[in-house]
């Protein structure tokens, strides 16, 4: 039988010498990537597996080996692991029983089948065609028979040893013989590796085709050279090095030593690191400005989603469009937000009117009537009956409405953004799809409440979350399914913590200080999703580990360089708990909420 192993790309040799450290610098545009709901492991890393498959077998001419009329016989994926399982992917009135696949007919490398690109509406229609069709077309031309029942084979009994996320595709002839054969790992947030990738997989296979990527992505060394001579030649030497970034670190305390002896801020940090993968600062500016529009675009459809309840049999109902609905009740279009009026790409933040259900037709002085602007009279309703005894030392409280427009705003985001997420919409994996709102979250808050330089902010923000973000990745890991939540929204709170305590002009040691109180209130958080939807309690968490940022940041501000637990201690505890967290509490959906709540949910209206 003839066997063709497809090999990834050569890593750069490193000398015989004792090993030196790794960096952990890697394109902060790697960490912030444009993909498509509901999981970067489970969508969007998939997706680009799929497309470096079948464009190694593009370039090794095996597509066009059996001819059109002969074509590949299968595509087969026998190696996923139970916890590559949870059935992820919804569509409209069901869900999908299979990930790889139905995120956009995954194979098929045509423009818009990058997570990136793709239109998110066509992603149902592709799907129906697989299943209905039996069939693929890879590279936009080339036709296989897929049985999806027969040819995707699930492994519940195989426990990975690289990662518990994993796939193999094979690629075989009429006769069944194999040509050619692969191996990845989904390790979260979108990246693609296999054995021979485990350090480079951010060079190399989130480019995907490797003529389309900078040659330092290809070669890049994540050996770190001693930067911390007390010669200036030998500081230029280094950064004129084409083998790492200029200013490589692996840890919180080297990130910081690095910002004392250059003067330099982390963002500036990570902003000229950027340029060692071939990118100006026009790129840069561009590059960031476009994650920040598909993130604000991205709440702005969750906010006015006309949708009641998200896609699966949960039934769980929408709640951003409501939440916003009332905290915009009052507000003049126009207004507001009249220098960055960024929700809604022209459309005026008032215009989306209050929930009916909440509105009362009312004769102008009528009594209990209310005026209100940019809507009709309110009336208002009885309040609820209040529950306890009068003929008590302790009387109950009377009820009231409490409302702290900032943070409910904040709330608002990330529940928004997480519920387009959770109904496969365009999100940014911030560093994971489960934990993309709580970044947007508290840059919006920042926007709208904070800034005077919204495109400073935006810079700043992003370069400096994605610094940390950098240093979980490397020092322990962004994976659910290897860490918990602890490892997504634990490290998104903890990035978002230290990208706000920037844009308030906190130092670099109180910078990663807001970083370490965001993961330390996180350790041990688990990932139980019920029904193995990132949906309960995603969406929940998200708004409360916005709230946890803001607070971690504030907190790190007002202690003035007083603190007892490093990030760098911090991040070695989450990467300890994360070992001897059960396996159950690692997105399996195998304990926890997942098993303690019943199916069909309970959700009421907000």
């Amino acid at each position: 039988m003839h066997r063709l192993l497809l090999r990834a790309p050569a890593r750069r040799c490193l000398s015989s010498a004792a090993p030196r450290p790794e960096h952990a610098v890697i394109s902060a545009f790697d960490l912030f990537s444009i993909g498509v709901g509901p999981s970067s492991s489970h969508t969007v890393g998939p997706m680009r597996a799929g497309r470096i498959f079948i464009n190694d077998l593009k370039d090794l001419g095996l597509l066009e080996k059996q001819g059109q009329d002969q074509p590949v016989s299968v595509l087969r994926v026998p190696g996923r692991n139970l916890v590559f399982i949870p059935l992820e992917v919804w569509l409209a009135g069901g869900h999908r029983s299979v990930t790889i696949l139905s995120a956009a007919d995954l194979p098929d490398p045509l423009p818009g089948a990058d997570p990136e690109t793709i239109d998110t509406g066509t992603i149902p229609s592709r799907y129906e065609a697989i299943l209905e069709n039996k069939a693929l077309l890879l590279n936009g031309s080339h036709r296989i028979d897929y049985d999806m029942d027969k040819d995707m084979l699930w492994r519940y009994d195989l426990v990975l040893k690289t990662h518990p996320n994993g796939m193999r595709f094979s690629c075989f002839d009429r006769n069944g013989d194999m040509l050619a054969t692969n191996e990845y790992f989904s390790v979260g947030g979108g990246f693609v590796v296999n054995e021979k990738t485990k350090v480079d997989e951010n060079l190399f296979y989130k480019g995907v085709d490797k003529k389309m990527v900078h040659g330092a992505r290809l070669h890049q060394s994540h050996s770190i050279a001693d930067s911390d001579s007390a010669d200036p030649s030998v500081d230029k030497e280094l950064n004129q090095d084409h083998s790492h970034p200029p200013y490589p670190f692996d840890t919180g305390n080297t990130l910081l030593a690095l910002t004392k002896k250059h003067n330099m801020t982390i963002a500036q940090i990570v902003h000229d690191n950027e340029k060692f993968f071939g990118y100006s600062d026009e790129d840069i500016h561009h590059k960031l400005m476009r994650i920040w529009q598909v993130m604000d675009e991205c709440i702005h459809t969750g906010v006015s989603s006309q949708e009641t309840t998200l896609p699966g049999r949960l039934g769980v109902r929408r709640r951003a469009p409501m939440l916003y609905r009332r905290l915009m009740r009052g507000f003049y279009p126009g207004i507001a937000t009249p220098a960055f009026t960024s929700i809604g790409a022209g459309m005026p933040s008032a215009s989306i009117e209050s929930p009916l259900s909440e509105r009362t037709e009312s004769t102008p002085g009528s009594p209990g009537a209310k005026a209100t602007t940019g809507g009709p009279l309110l009336a208002s309703s009885k309040p609820p009956l209040v529950i306890g005894s009068f003929n008590h030392a302790i009387l109950p409280m009377p009820p009231r409405k409490t409302v702290i427009p900032a943070m409910d705003f904040l709330s608002c985001y990330a529940i928004a953004v997480n519920e387009v997420n959770a109904a496969g919409g365009r999100i940014v994996t911030s560093p994971t799809n489960g934990a993309a709102g709580v970044i947007p979250g508290v840059l919006k808050y920042i926007l709208e409440f904070v800034s005077d330089d919204p495109e400073k902010s935006i810079k700043t923000f992003l370069l400096t979350a994605s610094a940390v973000g950098m240093l979980f990745k490397r020092g322990s890991t962004i994976s659910a399914a290897e860490g918990g939540c602890q490892a997504e929204v634990g490290v998104a709170c903890s990035m978002a913590s230290a990208g706000f305590a920037a844009c308030m002009g906190a130092s670099p040691e109180t910078v990663l200080q807001a970083a370490e109180i965001g993961i330390e209130h996180n350790l041990g958080l688990t990932c139980d999703p019920i029904d193995g939807l990132v949906q309960v309690p995603c969406i929940e968490r998200n708004s409360l580990g916005a709230v946890k940022a803001v607070t971690a940041a504030q907190l790190s501000m007002a202690s003035h360089g007083v603190y007892s637990v490093t990030l760098d201690e911090a991040i070695e505890a989450m990467k300890v708990t994360a070992a001897d967290m059960s396996v159950k509490y690692k997105e399996t959906s195998l304990s926890g909420l997942a098993t303690s709540v019943k199916i069909p949910l309970t959700v009421p209206a907000c």
